[in-house]
């Protein structure tokens, strides 16, 4: 399997992980205002101030994203390309958003795929204060009860990361039982998503959310050898505690490649962020 070697210790936790109530909402995200303060609004006015948007068929102008790239220094593995700014409407095929909070403030983390005014497919992370939605789209999401994602300084990666932290239950929940969960470096994905449902109980269970990858190697005997990738999870379930994860991801070379992940060979490159949710076929 890949690895990568981060600039700071290696934290002795390898994954982090806060139970919570997830609720499955439909949301109205407004334009006229940054991506980041639209999800924002339309998840405080559902009563919740965290949560995970899928975000389908959404216009948007400005459109800013960035790529992954090599670090310019030692301070970082992995770094970020210069800002993409495509000129006119971008149309979002799907992303994946996580909001949380950074600074006492709202804000989110967002990998997608869209097509840019000149129709090309391309792939990136969002800069949601920087891009705008162009009319309303209406999104599927879950609203998180009991924890929330906070960005907090990460020593291993030198980068401000989420982390799932405590937070209080407002009001009567009637959601399902879930666990917000991050995964630090050179862990395989899938054995780290079994391990958080393990420890939570969940034999069956629902997988969403966005990260990064050392490459990839899929099941299907293709391979991506980009040291950095930025990933969205397309489809990703626990079934009899086995972890199947099917994704979508980008690399350094702005190349979109999307299968269904290999067991035991996907290492994290610097943080994965998921939502997993007990599914119907959990036992009571």
């Amino acid at each position: 399997m890949r690895s990568i070697r981060h600039p700071g210790p290696m934290a002795a936790e390898r994954f982090a992980a806060m139970p919570c109530v997830a609720e499955p909402l439909t949301l109205r995200l407004e334009p006229g205002r940054s991506i980041n303060d639209a999800v924002a609004q339309a998840l405080a006015e559902a009563g919740f101030s965290g949560g995970y948007i899928r975000l389908r068929n959404a216009r948007v102008d400005p459109m800013r994203y960035v790529i992954p790239a090599a670090s310019p220094n030692s301070t970082h593995a992995a770094w970020y390309s210069d800002t993409f700014a495509p000129q006119g409407i971008t149309v979002i095929e799907d992303a994946g958003l996580v909001a949380g909070r950074r600074d006492d403030e709202p804000f989110l983390h967002c990998h997608g795929i869209w097509h840019i005014p000149d129709g090309v497919r391309r792939m990136g992370h969002l800069l949601p204060l920087d891009s705008q939605l162009a009319e309303p789209v209406e999104v599927a999401a879950w609203g998180i009860a009991g924890a929330l994602f906070d960005v907090r300084d990460d020593a291993e990666t030198n980068f401000r990361l989420f982390v799932p932290i405590k937070a209080p239950v407002l009001g009567e929940r009637r959601g399902r039982r879930a666990a917000l969960c991050t995964v630090k470096p050179n862990e395989d994905i899938g054995q780290a998503i079994e391990a958080v449902c393990r420890r939570h109980g969940f034999d069956h269970a629902s997988i969403r959310g966005i990260g990064s990858l050392v490459g990839a190697d899929f099941d299907d005997g293709s391979a991506v050898s980009s040291y950095a990738t930025e990933v969205l999870v397309t489809g990703g379930a626990i079934r009899s505690g086995r972890c199947t994860l099917d994704i979508a991801l980008v690399g350094m070379d702005g190349e979109i490649s999307a299968g269904r992940l290999r067991r035991g060979a996907n290492a994290v490159c610097v943080t994965f962020e998921l939502l997993i949710v007990a599914s119907d076929e959990e036992s009571a």
